[in-house]
Formats: C-alpha cells, sequence, structure tokens
C-alpha cells in the first residue's frame, strides 16, 4: 500500500464516523422598522457620517444642502431625482472624476447594526469608480430599504453583481494608528434617508 492510499484511507474511514452537524440555530428579528431606522442612523452617525432626514418631496432640496456650493459633483444614470446641475458619469475618466467635488447616488440596501449602506451599481448608483473617487459621496436611502443585519441584506443581494459596502467615510491608520481619512474612498458621507 502506498502512502496516499493509506492517507485516503484514513479520509474515507473518517467519513463513515463522522456525525452530522446540527443545522445552525436562527436568530428571531424582534426590530420593527422604526427601531432599525433609528439604529441605522446612530451607527451611521458612531462612523462620522452625517444623516439627514426628510420626506419624500423634500429630497431634492435636502440633497442641495449637502452638496458644497458651486462645486461640481457626479449624477450617475437612473438617478430618480432631477439634479441639472450634476455632471453625468457618461463614462468619465478617473482623472474627471478625481477634480469632482461630490457624488451623489442611491444604495441597494442598508444594515442597521452595522450602519452600512450596500450598492450594487445598478440604476442610480452608478460604476463603482464614481463611488470612490469624489471626495464626498451624498447616499440616498429609503427607511424601506433598512434591514437588521448582514445575513436580511445578503438575502436580498444579487451575489452576481457587483457590491461596494460602506461604512462611513474613508479612514485608515499607519503602523503608528496614525488616523488618515480619503485614502480608500470619500472622505466625508452624507445619508439623506427618506422617510416614508
Amino acid at each position: 500500500m502506498t502512502s496516499r492510499e493509506g492517507v485516503l484511507g484514513a479520509v474515507r474511514r473518517a467519513l463513515t464516523d463522522a456525525v452530522e452537524a446540527p443545522a445552525p440555530l436562527l436568530r428571531k428579528r424582534t426590530r420593527d422598522q422604526g427601531d432599525a431606522s433609528a439604529l441605522f442612523v446612530e451607527r451611521v452617525e458612531d462612523y462620522g457620517a452625517t444623516v439627514t432626514r426628510c420626506a419624500a418631496d423634500e429630497v431634492v432640496d435636502t440633497i442641495r444642502a449637502a452638496l458644497p456650493a458651486e462645486e461640481s459633483y457626479v449624477v450617475p444614470a437612473g438617478l430618480p431625482w432631477d439634479l441639472p446641475d450634476g455632471v453625468p458619469d457618461d463614462d468619465l475618466s478617473w482623472a474627471a472624476l478625481d477634480q469632482v467635488r461630490a457624488v451623489v447616488t442611491t444604495a441597494t440596501v442598508a444594515i442597521a447594526e452595522t450602519g452600512t449602506l450596500v450598492l450594487d451599481h445598478g440604476a442610480g448608483q452608478g460604476r463603482r469608480a464614481i463611488s470612490l473617487l469624489p471626495d464626498l459621496h451624498v447616499c440616498i436611502v429609503r427607511a424601506d430599504q433598512i434591514v437588521a443585519d448582514v445575513p436580511d441584506a445578503t438575502s436580498v443581494l444579487d451575489p452576481t453583481r457587483p457590491q461596494t459596502w460602506i461604512s462611513g467615510g474613508s479612514a485608515t491608520s499607519d503602523i503608528e494608528l496614525q488616523r488618515v481619512e480619503g485614502v480608500h474612498g470619500p472622505r466625508t458621507l452624507h445619508v439623506v434617508l427618506i422617510d416614508e
């Protein structure tokens, strides 16, 4: 008997004696939507991001108030609100995107437990580059898009689509724990939460 046959035989014997693992316990969700929205706001603000709540008919004014005055901003195709001052992302070059001050997008889902926004880069969200290069990201989320936790989020996301998960503005620390912002994405995140 070769050593390969010995190893395979040991594996086969171990598998015949294996006990089937019990099914994982699923947590029961008790949070209502109001609690999820409040927790989401709390977590997003913990990251140093800004949250502005508004009604559906106040979205355009709230977006404009979140943007720096007289600075350029990018809007992706499919954004549900008319922002005529925005620069449409007609496949802008990386250099052009680097010169734009802000971007306005929507999100696919928001996670209360972690204060995370998830973009799958569909309509209103644009390609990944526009959510990573400008210094300010204004992201619009409806209250009904907020889910309790990561398992809830992954259950509504399409795993075949590209995803960007955002928890606050971009920040990192060097070996001496000196915080540096804006290295891996926008330095500032402003969430516009539509209470419906």
